[in-house]
């Protein structure tokens, strides 16, 4: 004998009819609800063996929403039939809370996809900077939620085209306010899409007293831990007026000194000479394609000067001192094997033949 829900119903007294459909619908949205997120769930992982992680981010931002959604859908129709009983007017708010709910996870969905996006274009780091994908991640993000909130105010019944133009005389009023916000936010905007630096670079500015290494970029400062470890917090829109040194990507690291030789190893400066730009020239950290000069400068007050300029195949600011070293007793050797010495500041002082004084 095939079960009849009409007839069972008739058997249920009349009062209490719209409480058991409701139990029902409750009850079959909640089964509809779980199945959908076992199925979701499964085909979730059936996907991740798939060589493509698209349509893993896909599913992973769809899942919960989808929960919701037939939960809101589910609820809504139990909401109808308690408001066809009671004629309750709060209940009559059902359907825009449905649309708005519809909406809210339209927009939850849309922004997973967002951020599965922004973690998949972080994998490949050499491609494109992570930075930057930081930044569109947000303003993404951004227009999102803004059109979304839009959409709820037209549904909700408000006039968008109203909304829009008080909250363009708002804006306005807010940019003179905040017109220091807004510039730190273009500011960032800026580095994010200019990249005249990244997190941890070190960087420096001459015309502030600005120098250490970048630890943090956001949309209002910049964190730089200058190099007695204190963290200095500068508003993105002063990197739009200064002039910004960026060490870190420098391709070489110079070495400009003056030796000085004594006036009495002028005859040996030629050799000293040619044996320090040949030992240059040989050194496994001296770049050679680089301008490399060896030259006798100048009749000092007391030396005779020479000076090398070269550039060290090291970046690195440690590495770059100890190639320094090396380069600067090797000269100290070269000098001492020709019989020669530095100079130190030294006076002569020449004494004259002695007067005979005629005593008669």
């Amino acid at each position: 004998m095939m079960f009849n829900l009409d007839e069972w119903l008739a058997g249920i007294d009349r009062e209490w009819i719209w409480v058991v459909k409701v139990f029902i619908v409750v009850l079959i949205t909640a089964f509809a609800s779980f199945f959908a997120k076992r199925l979701l769930a499964r085909v979730h992982r059936k996907l991740h063996q798939t060589p493509t992680r698209w349509d893993d981010i896909i599913f992973g931002a769809m899942m919960r929403p989808v929960t919701w959604i037939v939960w809101l859908v589910g609820l809504d129709i139990a909401v109808d039939i308690i408001y066809a009983e009671t004629q309750g007017t709060i209940f009559t708010y059902s359907d825009s809370i449905r649309d708005v709910g519809v909406l809210v996870c339209i927009a939850w969905f849309v922004l997973g996809i967002i951020r599965g996006a922004e973690q998949e274009f972080g994998r490949e780091s050499d491609k494109i900077d992570k930075h930057t994908v930081v930044a569109i991640s947000k303003l993404v993000r951004l227009a999102v939620i803004v059109t979304a909130a839009l959409v709820i105010l037209q549904t909700l019944g408000f006039s968008v085209s109203g909304v829009l133009a008080m909250g363009g005389i708002g804006g306005l009023a807010v940019g003179f306010a905040a017109k220091d916000l807004l510039a730190n936010f273009f500011g960032g905007l800026v580095v994010y899409f200019d990249r005249p630096f990244v997190i941890g670079d070190w960087i420096r500015s001459p015309d502030r007293n600005i120098e250490g290494t970048v630890e943090n970029i956001g949309w209002r400062v910049t964190m730089i831990r200058d190099f007695q470890s204190r963290p200095l917090y500068v508003p993105n829109s002063v990197f739009t007026t200064i002039i910004v040194e960026n060490p870190s990507r420098m391709a070489n690291r110079r070495i400009y000194e003056t030796i000085g030789l004594r006036y009495s190893d002028l005859t040996s400066m030629d050799k000293v000479v040619a044996e320090v730009e040949a030992m240059l020239r040989s050194h496994d950290e001296i770049d050679p394609d680089k301008t490399l000069m060896v030259n006798f400068n100048e009749f000092a007050d007391s030396s005779v000067d020479f000076f090398i300029y070269c550039f060290t195949r090291t970046t690195l600011w440690v590495k770059f001192h100890q190639v320094k070293q090396d380069v600067m007793l090797r000269i100290a050797d070269i000098i001492e094997a020709n019989d020669a010495e530095i100079a130190f500041p030294t006076s002569t002082i020449h004494i004259g033949e002695p007067i005979e004084i005629d005593k008669s």
